[in-house]
């Protein structure tokens, strides 16, 4: 017969917390396992062995709920697997059920299993998605005070309480979103994989993407940074021209742009692979995208521009600091000319589906323009950006009446 306690061991050192200890009993092996679960001498029923609040202090009263929640857990937990041993009919002792025990409980936690999920993504070298899973991971770290989680205990209250922490950092709507969609993709990963049963912890929380504000400017406002004289500021001047150079290349991701090399230009067409959807992009070489190419590129480097110059340094590391500056150089040049809205890298591939629209282009052309996988996500760009052109048919109709 195997026994499971719950046992108190009391700290040394008077006035702090003492350790909940988990006991193994089988053939008259005894085997102990020191939890991380920390509870005051007061807050310990003896006679029960179990943890009682014993104190009015909310935050306190919600650490022992949630200490009692992972307990009964745990012990939930020894108990299957002695159950699963004893059904096998095998030899087993209390060291191979504390040993089970340690080696499900290490697989089974959001954050251990969130960082098996990155290293797979990273080795299949979808780097951006792997940082992303990691922003993720570190925001519920910190909502946790870095504590972690068994999968199984994610609920819908811990998943409310998630989106009520992110609320009170002020931080974005869509950024919230952000976050949930992610940890509901690792926590139905989970489920796919037989460790946790579905409890729909994410049903009431906002998964969607709210309309942002509007990101794209005119090709009034192109032409006025067009013919900016930035030549006294050379980190401007060049933010400036590769910002046209991604307008003119039908709205190019900056990440593309930066991996652009000698040889995608043949018979006057530039032709790469976008980064985010591997999808095979041609675009005809006109002047204006000649002359941009032409004035910075270095003859013994490979690349059109000089964004990758050490072979030495990680080529990701050298993309962000190059996304960072030339965003810091725009957002310069959005003050010079009081542009309504921020500029970044970002703004040319709204711009350009944005002017494309306004222009009569059909949405499945911009589409294909952009490189855009479905339609739908081309819809999305032009979703929050055409309420000008509402109120002018708007006022047209309200006119003839």
């Amino acid at each position: 017969m195997t026994t499971v306690k719950v046992k108190f061991r009391p700290s040394s050192i008077s006035n702090c917390p003492g350790r909940i200890i988990y006991q193994v009993t089988r053939n008259r092996e005894v085997r102990q396992i020191t939890t991380d679960y920390k509870v005051y001498p007061e807050e310990w029923d003896n006679k029960h062995s179990m943890i009682v609040p014993a104190s009015n202090n909310k935050n306190r009263s919600n650490i022992i709920k949630d200490t009692t929640q992972k307990l009964y857990y745990d012990i939930e937990q020894i108990h299957k697997i002695i159950a699963r041993f004893d059904i096998l009919n095998i030899y087993y002792s209390a060291s191979d059920v504390i040993a089970e025990f340690q080696k499900i409980t290490k697989e089974n936690t959001l954050f251990k299993y969130m960082e098996a999920v990155i290293i797979q993504l990273q080795e299949l070298k979808r780097t951006s998605t792997a940082n992303n899973y990691r922003a993720t991971l570190n925001s519920f770290k910190r909502f946790l005070n870095g504590s972690d989680i068994h999968i199984e205990l994610i609920n819908k209250n811990i998943i409310e309480n998630y989106q009520a922490y992110l609320k009170s950092t002020e931080i974005a709507p869509n950024s919230i979103s952000f976050y949930m969609r992610i940890l509901r993709a690792v926590y139905n990963r989970a489920i796919e994989q037989g460790i946790s049963q579905d409890k729909k912890p994410f049903r009431a929380v906002f998964t969607g993407m709210e309309k942002t504000l509007k990101r794209a400017i005119s090709i009034h406002e192109i032409k006025r940074i067009k013919e900016l004289n930035l030549s006294q500021k050379p980190k401007l001047e060049f933010a400036r021209d590769i910002f046209l150079f991604l307008f003119f290349c039908r709205g190019m991701s900056f990440i593309d742009a930066v991996f652009l090399k000698k040889k995608d230009i043949k018979n006057n067409i530039l032709t790469y692979r976008r980064h985010k959807t591997k999808q095979l992009m041609h675009i005809k070489i006109i002047d204006e995208i000649t002359d941009i190419i032409d004035k910075y590129t270095i003859a013994d480097s490979a690349y059109l521009f000089p964004f990758i110059i050490n072979y030495d340094i990680d080529y990701r590391k050298q993309y962000e600091a190059a996304l960072r500056r030339t965003n810091n150089a725009l957002k310069d040049i959005a003050d010079i000319i009081k542009l309504p809205v921020p500029l970044t890298t970002y703004t040319a591939r709204h711009s350009w589906a944005t002017i494309a629209k306004s222009k009569n282009i059909p949405v499945n052309v911009i589409s294909d323009a952009l490189g855009h996988n479905s339609i739908s996500t081309t819809q999305i760009y032009l979703a929050s950006i055409d309420s000008a052109t509402i109120d002018k048919a708007n006022d047209l109709i309200v006119k003839s009446v």
